[in-house]
């Protein structure tokens, strides 16, 4: 029996308590928000299977090669569907209380990719990515892919750093709480070699796929370019030929399932 996957990439989300860490890994794994979720301690674990490369990626328009082509490039040729790659995402959500620091950066070796959270209505948790990072790049693969999560989309809808309040379909005036701006976010990625930023909502579900498939479509980027060893548990990355992946189960796992499971893949590798 085939796998539904051709790769498999371990993931960690990072940054400080109450960003909703857990909210977005439980919105992409199970389709849902609870608006109440206990504090994290140590990890959870989650997984999910999602198209990577062409044709996917062109329609969504992710890390698209041909959006830098020049006009005069020949079009590219359609591809079959039964090209689509898949690479099941290995999600590890890490506390962001500083008592589980030193549990938390152990999580950080053999990712291949990384989500970098804060919440765009308390500027405290925006200020504090810069020393995540840090922490991330002195422990993780040299070419680990960091994108910038700006969660919390809901209670922001406009751009501006101050409070305001703004109307919706129905009359009503609703308070903007955002503290953080787009171009402030952006700009810090540019100083900070960081790839991307994405603004999401784990309450309505906006933007959430989009910021793991950025991250999912970069390291498959980096696999056709050969820069991981598919053999190598430290590289973040699997191929299907690489040991401990003998069978074809577990697509999704729910946050009730992460300290079984999360041990159990520790156990076996880096993914």
């Amino acid at each position: 029996m085939s796998r539904p996957w051709d790769y498999i990439a371990k993931i960690v989300s990072l940054g400080d308590s109450g960003c909703g860490k857990s909210s977005l890994t439980i919105r992409l794994c199970e389709g849902r928000f609870s608006p109440h979720h206990d504090v994290t301690i140590g990890v959870e674990f989650g997984s999910r299977i999602v198209p990577v490369g062409p044709p996917s990626s062109l329609s969504l328009n992710i890390n698209n090669p041909s959006s830098s082509q020049p006009p005069s490039s020949p079009p590219a040729q359609p591809l079959s569907p039964d090209a689509q790659k898949h690479m099941k995402l290995s999600l590890w959500d890490t506390a962001g209380q500083e008592t589980y620091k030193s549990i938390t950066r152990s999580y950080f070796r053999g990712a291949s990719g990384a989500l970098l959270v804060f919440d765009i209505t308390r500027r405290a948790t925006f200020a504090s990515v810069t020393s995540w990072l840090h922490d991330l790049r002195q422990i993780a693969e040299d070419n680990i892919v960091v994108v910038l999560v700006g969660n919390k989309s809901d209670l922001a809808p406009a751009s501006t750093a101050t409070s305001s309040s703004t109307s919706d379909n129905s009359g009503r005036e609703e308070e903007n709480r955002r503290r953080v701006t787009k171009e402030e976010a952006e700009e810090w990625c540019k100083q900070n070699d960081v790839m991307q930023y994405v603004e999401t909502s784990a309450k309505s579900g906006e933007g959430v796929e989009r910021a793991f498939l950025e991250v999912a479509e970069r390291i498959y980027q980096n696999i056709e370019a050969g820069k991981y060893d598919l053999n190598d548990r430290r590289s973040g990355v699997k191929g299907p030929g690489a040991g401990g992946g003998n069978t074809a189960r577990t697509i999704n796992l729910g946050m009730n399932d992460a300290a079984a499971a999360g041990r159990k893949m520790q156990a076996g590798g880096c993914c």
